[in-house]
């Protein structure tokens, strides 16, 4: 084989569009058709619209190569330019890790030592039209026509699979390049070396907000390539290999049969070998059979709720929401079972994959508690990768990403994931060891749980965001002491029960909100409930007093007689909603979005507020609070998200909400009622059984329940318990016009 650098390739574009895979399920049902992965690429919804599996390892999808935090996934709809397609995306996150090895097929001359100062200056770049773009679960095909070429994505678990159509046959190229970042990602060490000439190895190690991120992946192309050139930084390297911070390479290749090329990545965070074993996963070469398979799965992962309406946008809204919970955790184990761990050591899963990518702070609010419903078999081993992270770390998950723990945002929430779980009956993992590990996040010193344990609350003036910390910990110590109690751990129930009584200390009945108090116990002043900094001298995070102050769900009882009882904890709730949006300081948080008042539902903390009502003896306007928010916060266009999507949990929150349903205590296996948007909506159980959820005379307009029956009888409660809804059953409402208040 021959090494140059510069390639140029004149070809012309003759392909058509990919042919239409299998429509049907098993049940004669193609769910993937209501699903559009553009929804939430754009506004701030932070998704990505590539291929992947459920809970798949590997994310090919494009990238614009902009460096900003509406372009976290890598991807936004706004966008007209493509810069190549990496393997690896967050959905819809705040942050901007992964990204990794970047693909490029290119018909252009292409230098790779030039220095990068922009995307404008990758010379294999390209402009893209949305009317040339498509994607579906498993799928995503983009005509590029700067380098006329089309580019069609899938995957299988751990392995992508890339095919590219070019429009004429005389040279093209394919760029590899490790160099590529986004945002604050930066590579620590990068490898490439030539096996043969179908057959690349390689490694890329990065640090950003995950500080210890490997990647090694091998590439397999259908074609042999004629020639390759290596380069490390801006200088050529010679040989078979490079290695540096910063390598990259580009291969040619001539009279491709039927001008078309596949390659498959295959990758693993321990090895080589575990990244060549990946590519087992696909036999084939047959780029519609891998696509068939992948929508399979996806259709075997959808069908386990149907819906019943003549409406399809609420259709598309509601099975991308469902797409989107399945997208993370991600499988994190490689074909060999082993994974890179928390202490940056190679560990081996045993008889469990280990998942990883838990954005706790959001996650267990509604998607942990929705898992336990329709993923029962895959939250034991939740919880089991959540205690590997314990032996490697010393404590349960934060906010764990690729084997590192970020310590990103507040709580120790892996604790109500797991008790939710234990008191769900859920089984497959060590119980004793598991509550060892929610005690120790319990008892940790750090995140100013040191100062929670010696004064009885978080001090405003020792702590950053001591409120948010503190009404988060005072929920996670309710869990741990109802799990302590249950194991006859009498002293450590008594414990951890005080302990989640401490939100009374930070409520202010003059002002009727939670505010920072100073370790002298008098309040910080000044104080402005519309008032938000953030993360930076803040007493809520991402937020202000309005929408924090609400987060009492394990005790809403309480909260209500700190208020003044029913209704004036009714009307201090409908201020929130009736306020103006308007939010001070010079530091405001850009996660607060899709304000209703000062009621923001594109951040989680205000996500369980709606159902808090029922609590207060006013169902109907949970009912009608929850359809607004449904109605306004929720489209099927690429702007349908009003904040960031956060591994599933803005689309989990939707899924309960459609059906009337949400765990406002999501480790408490209660889901209260709300507003049904669907004529039915039947939850195929894993254990064989169905719940039937049928909103009768249900409209735009029918948005209360009259009354309520549970297999024939009448049904007065305003709540059904995990117990009831997966023996099976049928829930009727009776949907009304006007509200029935009594």
């Amino acid at each position: 084989m021959k090494n140059f650098g510069s390639l140029l390739i004149l070809i012309v574009f003759g392909c058509a569009q990919q042919p239409e895979s299998d429509r049907l399920d098993a049940d004669g049902m193609d769910y993937t058709q209501y699903v559009d992965p553009f929804i939430g690429t754009g506004g701030h919804g932070h998704t990505f619209p590539g291929a992947t599996l459920p809970n798949g390892m590997v994310q090919p999808s494009p990238d614009n190569g902009i460096s900003a935090w509406d372009w976290c996934s890598g991807y936004h709809y706004s966008d007209s330019i493509i810069v190549g397609f990496s393997q690896t995306h967050l959905s819809g996150t705040g942050i901007g890790d992964l990204a990794d090895v970047l693909l490029m097929p290119t018909s252009n001359q292409v230098d790779l030592t030039k220095r990068i100062e922009s995307r404008m200056d990758y010379d294999y770049k390209s402009s893209y039209s949305h009317d040339d773009e498509e994607a579906s679960p498993g799928y995503y095909t983009v005509y590029l026509p700067d380098n006329r070429v089309r580019v069609s994505l899938t995957s299988s678990l751990r392995t992508a699979m890339h095919q590219y159509q070019f429009d004429d046959m005389q040279t093209s190229s394919v760029v590899l390049d490790l160099s590529y970042r986004v945002n604050w990602d930066n590579p620590t060490r990068t490898h490439i070396k030539i096996v043969n000439d179908t057959t690349v190895i390689g490694i890329r190690n990065s640090t950003g907000w995950a500080r210890d991120q490997r990647v090694f992946f091998t590439i397999r192309f259908s074609e042999p390539f004629t020639g390759y050139q290596l380069v490390e930084g801006e200088e050529k390297v010679g040989g078979i290999e490079t290695m540096g911070i910063a390598s990259k390479s580009i291969f040619s290749f001539e009279n491709l049969p039927d001008k078309k090329l596949l390659l498959k990545v295959g990758i693993s965070t321990v090895s080589n070998q575990g990244s060549t074993k990946a590519l087992e996963e696909i036999s084939t070469w047959d780029f519609e059979q891998t696509r068939r398979k992948a929508k399979t799965a996806w259709n075997d992962v959808l069908r386990r709720i149907e819906v019943k309406t003549e409406d399809a946008r609420l259709k598309r809204i509601f099975y991308t929401a469902l797409y989107h919970t399945q997208v993370a955790p991600i499988t994190y184990s490689d074909a060999f079972n082993e994974y890179k761990g928390a202490d940056s050591l190679v560990h081996k899963a045993g008889d469990y994959t280990k998942y990883s990518i838990f954005s706790l702070w959001d996650t267990f609010r509604a998607a942990h508690p929705l898992y336990t419903i329709i993923n029962e078999d895959q939250v034991a081993d939740f919880i089991n990768s959540m205690l590997a992270h314990f032996d490697e770390y010393g404590l349960l998950p934060v906010w764990e990403l690729v084997g590192n723990e970020t310590n990103t945002m507040t709580g120790y929430h892996a604790v109500p994931v797991i008790v939710d779980a234990y008191f769900k009956g859920i089984t497959g993992f060590d119980v004793e060891k598991a509550y060892e590990a929610i005690k120790a996040s319990g008892m940790q010193d750090i995140r100013g749980v040191n100062f929670y344990k010696e004064y009885g609350y978080i001090p405003a003036d020792l702590e950053n965001e001591s409120v948010t910390k503190n009404l988060e910990y005072a929920f996670d110590d309710w869990c741990i002491a109802r799990m302590a109690r249950d194991l006859g751990k009498e002293e450590d129930y008594e414990y951890f029960r005080k302990r989640s009584e401490s939100y009374k200390l930070l409520y202010d009945p003059e002002t009727k909100f939670m505010r920072g108090k100073l370790a002298d116990g008098s309040w910080k002043t000044p104080f402005d409930p519309k008032y938000s900094s953030h993360r930076v001298n803040a007493e809520y995070t991402e937020g202000n007093a309005w929408q924090h102050s609400w987060f009492v769900p394990h005790d809403v009882k309480g909260l209500i007689e700190l208020m003044g009882g029913n209704e004036a904890f009714t009307t201090h709730l409908d201020a929130l909603f009736n306020e103006d949006s308007e939010i001070t300081g010079d530091n405001v948080s850009v996660d607060i979005s899709g304000l209703i008042g000062q009621y923001a539902h594109g951040n989680e903390p205000s996500h369980h507020i709606a159902y808090l009502y029922n609590y207060a003896g006013k169902p109907w306007k949970t009912q009608e609070t929850a359809r607004t928010i449904m109605d306004t916060m929720y489209d099927d266009k690429p702007d349908g998200l009003s904040g960031n999507e956060d591994c599933g949990q803005m689309s989990a929150w939707y899924i309960f909400s459609a059906m009337g349903l949400y765990p406002t205590n999501p480790a408490s296996g209660i889901y209260d009622f709300g507003s049904p948007v669907f004529e039915k909506a039947t939850i195929n159980l894993p254990n064989g059984k169905q719940f039937v959820i049928e909103a009768n005379n249900v409209s735009e307009e029918n948005i209360y329940v009259g009354n309520a029956s549970l297999d024939g009888q009448a049904y007065t409660d305003t709540f059904i318990t995990h117990e009831i809804l997966m023996q099976g059953g049928r829930l009727q409402f009776e949907m009304s016009s006007v509200p029935n208040t009594n």
